[in-house]
């Protein structure tokens, strides 16, 4: 197996890691600050007592206050600043994604990282992205609310179901008992993107062991724009110079992004029987931002005066065309109430149930319906995706006391029934409606993003049943072995069994090798099983309508053109590392693993639908045939093999009057298309296989003396592909490995308040300008896996008491 060609990077990257440590130069987040390694965990375990350090699997370990030292008010770019395997695109211009950010966890999809909440799972986003994708989206839990992050770097889906491919991020609420609130502005180093965040959060003992916490906080992020004039744009106003038009007239950047957060998280003391909780997050969310401009010399579907709308000229409302802003209004809750016992030594439970909802409301502002001429209103609502879930969980542990092993065998069992539910619902009537200038070549619905048609719109679930086993044995005071088996039932397309073995042994105090092999696997939801993305248009000769657009894999037309239901994807996972601790401060982990997943969800090619196949629809008395004239739908298209490299060092010792805090994290990974569709075509091959980095990392110093504290971070992004656009010729652009510092100094002024200044990308630096979409004004790619903003500066005051 070519897992062990591992073998010469994994000693490369496990000296290369030791010696840079001991150097000075830091390798960790800091999440893996003094004493993390021997902080109990609670993910990719049901074993009470198990630590970083301890655990069968690779668990990273971040803290509040790594949590709070970046700049970001998002949970999810925060974690990508501190673990290297993390990458979160900001990606302009790119309709919903630039709102609802993707993120991933060793380079799989967005939506194969598991994410949980106080241990139950998190909703997925509404929006669905790149290839299909429906991941949760990080950016809805208030940062400000969090205790500590716990990141589970195996397959766990044996575990704790689909989705846990790559891994899983639990976020652990804040449970601590005080007061504590910040406010923060900033802007980058070209006078936009003026930032300003406040948060504020109390925490209240209950009885015995119980807690009230509630966190609220506010952020208000201004555009940014990296843009310069289009060359279109240029020659337009040479050729009408009377015309004023924006400079640029459109903005590539971030977008106007306000949002408001809360979160709650209690606990009841029921005498000695039991505990109740509840916890939930909500979220507001409302952003704008630039799509394309529209030409007037090169639109004429949209600006041509017509016989249809007599005296209207278009030219009249936009002179120098106009550019259509994007929008989004999103609300987000989830809710988690249960009653569980877990003093017990020997029996704990735990029974929930669980509710979660995002939904995405979208509108277009400064566009227009130009088949509707005079009639057509400028904004328009789009329409509102909805995704809701609905968890009901019992989970069990017994300690099973054994004669031979060190420790009870710990038996954890448990069952799970969800409901998924999704929804479209329709937008403005003007936004997909085709109107009488459609007769006369006028483009039809709302221009820039066609709104949600009745043909569209529905409601789908699926519900599925599980049960697993979870069994850990400590066999001797060295030696631990774990086994896991989880059966799945789905509505919508049958049942699935996966399972998960682990080992450890503690070669001496201080040094342990670890290894997992699991089977893991991704359902396709309910979204990605029926909902559709069509847009309206007429044939000016047959003066038919006609749509065209993705359909649903189970739709009549696609099905009869080769579309088949989709499947699970499908995983194997192969892990195995050493981790180490010592006396004198410098620990830390090397982990190599293989990920192989099947029957991965991308969307198949378009096919054309001639009128001879039309006619053999409708003969066939296919619903809707005669109105498709090219359709694609969400297939089970590749497979992939994906290998890497995890390396975390820390190193802690006291240095003058202070105490010194080298960490960091370096990460090296490959993904290969093994087989599939993807596979045939080498463009879309190579994008998908280089559109990465391989190698990462994240380096941190930090030093804390008296009342002041200093932070240094590097942040180093190894080379990566993106396409030029080009049909013909070179239709690749290389972009070369870029390396960003992050400055901070902290000042405590007393025990309850401190205040901190900061850079982030304090040398302003930029990658190399992109090829693709230069010619609307692009600068640095959107797909970029870093930001491209340039410098950001900051100031921030904390108070606690």
């Amino acid at each position: 197996m070519r897992f062990v060609g591992l073998k010469a990077q994994l000693c490369a990257t496990a000296a290369f890691g030791l010696v840079a440590a001991m150097a000075g130069t830091a390798f960790a987040a800091e999440a893996a600050a003094e004493g993390t390694l021997d902080e109990v965990v609670v993910t990719g375990t049901r074993d009470v007592g198990r630590t970083a350090f301890t655990t069968l699997v690779p668990v990273d370990v971040l803290t509040a206050e790594a949590i709070q030292s970046s700049a970001t008010a998002q949970l999810g770019e925060n974690l990508a600043q501190q673990l290297p395997s993390f990458i979160v695109q900001k990606l302009p211009t790119s309709d919903g994604l630039q709102f609802v950010r993707p993120a991933t966890l060793r380079n799989l999809s967005p939506d194969q990282t598991l994410v949980l909440v106080n241990g139950k799972r998190f909703h997925r986003s509404a929006f669905l992205g790149s290839r299909g994708a429906q991941g949760p989206d990080l950016a809805q839990i208030p940062s400000f609310s969090v205790g500590r992050m716990e990141v589970l770097r195996d397959g766990a889906s044996a575990q704790y179901g689909s989705d846990a491919i790559a891994g899983v991020i639990n976020i652990l609420l804040d449970d601590k008992a005080g007061y504590a609130a910040f406010g923060q502005a900033g802007q980058f180093y070209e006078g936009d993107g003026a930032t300003f965040r406040v948060g504020a959060k109390a925490g209240w003992a209950i009885g015995d062991g119980g807690h009230l916490n509630a966190t609220v906080e506010w952020s208000d992020a201004d555009f940014t724009s990296r843009s310069r004039q289009r060359p279109d744009a240029i020659a337009f106003a040479a050729a009408n110079p009377s015309v004023k038009i924006d400079n640029p007239v459109q903005r590539w950047g971030n977008p106007d992004l306000k949002t408001y957060s809360g979160a709650i998280n209690a606990a009841l003391p029921l005498g000695e029987v039991a505990e109740a909780y509840a916890f939930g997050t909500y979220t507001k969310t409302d952003g704008i931002n630039d799509i394309n401009w529209r030409n007037p010399s090169a639109n004429p579907a949209i600006f041509n005066v017509t016989a249809a709308f007599p005296g209207f000229n278009l030219r009249t409302i936009y002179p120098g065309g106009f550019t259509p802003r994007e929008g989004i209004h999103g609300r987000d809750v989830q809710a988690v109430a249960g009653v569980r016992h877990a003093e017990d030594e020997r029996f704990t439970w735990d029974v929930s149930a669980s509710y979660g909802r995002n939904a995405s409301r979208f509108f277009l502002k400064n566009s227009i319906n130009a088949s509707l001429g005079p009639n057509s209103p400028f904004d328009f609502d789009l329409g509102r995706l909805v995704q809701e879930e609905v968890n009901v969980n019992a989970d069990g542990v017994y300690r099973l006391p054994l004669e031979g092993l060190a420790e009870p065998l710990n038996i954890a069992f448990g069952a799970e029934h969800r409901t998924e539910t999704y929804k479209i619902e329709t937008g403005d009537p003007a936004s997909y409606a085709v109107g009488p200038g459609a007769n006369f070549g006028l483009a039809p619905n709302s221009n820039g993003f066609p709104g949600f048609s009745p043909q569209q719109a529905g409601k789908w679930d699926q519900k599925s049943y599980a049960a697993y086993v979870d069994v850990e044995a400590q066999v001797t005071d060295r030696w631990s072995l774990g086994g896991a088996v989880r059966y799945e039932d789905f509505s919508e397309f049958g049942d699935t069994t996966n399972f998960k073995l682990a080992s450890r042994f503690e070669v001496t105090a201080g040094l342990a090798v670890r290894a997992s092999y699991s089977t893991g696997f991704r359902a396709p939801t309910p979204g990605q099983l029926n909902s559709t993305s069509t847009s309206q248009g007429l044939d000016t000769v047959t003066l038919q309508l006609f749509q065209s657009g993705r359909l649903s894999p189970t739709n009549p037309v696609a099905v009869f053109l080769g579309a088949k239901p989709l499947e699970p994807e499908e995983s194997k996972t192969l892990t195995g590392g050493v981790i180490w601790k010592t006396d004198v401060g410098l620990s830390g982990s090397i982990d190599a693993y293989q990920i192989d997943v099947d029957k991965r969800f991308s969307t198949s090619a378009t096919v054309t639908v001639t009128p001879a196949i039309r006619a053999q629809l409708v003969a066939l008395g296919v619903p809707g045939a005669a109105a498709f004239t090219s359709i694609n739908w969400f297939t089970n298209d590749f497979d992939t093999r994906t290998r890497g490299v995890d390396v975390v060092v820390t190193y802690n010792r006291d240095v003058g009057p202070g105490q010194l805090t080298l960490t960091g994290a370096y990460n090296y990974n490959e993904t290969e298309v093994t087989s599939g569709a993807l596979g045939t075509n080498p463009t879309q091959r190579r994008l998908f296989e280089t559109s990465r980095p391989k190698n990462n990392l994240t380096a941190s110093a930090n030093y804390r003396f008296g009342a002041f504290e200093l932070l240094g971070r590097a942040r180093y992004y190894g080379k990566w592909t993106d396409s030029t656009g080009n049909a013909t010729g070179e239709i690749f652009q290389d972009f070369g490995a870029i390396t960003f510092f992050d400055l901070s100094a902290t000042w405590r002024a007393s025990d309850n308040i401190s205040v901190r200044v900061g850079a982030e990308n304090v040398f302003d630096k930029y990658p190399d300008e992109a090829v693709f979409q230069a010619s609307r004004g692009l600068v640095y790619s959107r797909n970029s896996p870093y930001d491209t903003n340039g410098g950001q500066y900051y100031a921030r005051v904390d108070l606690k008491f």
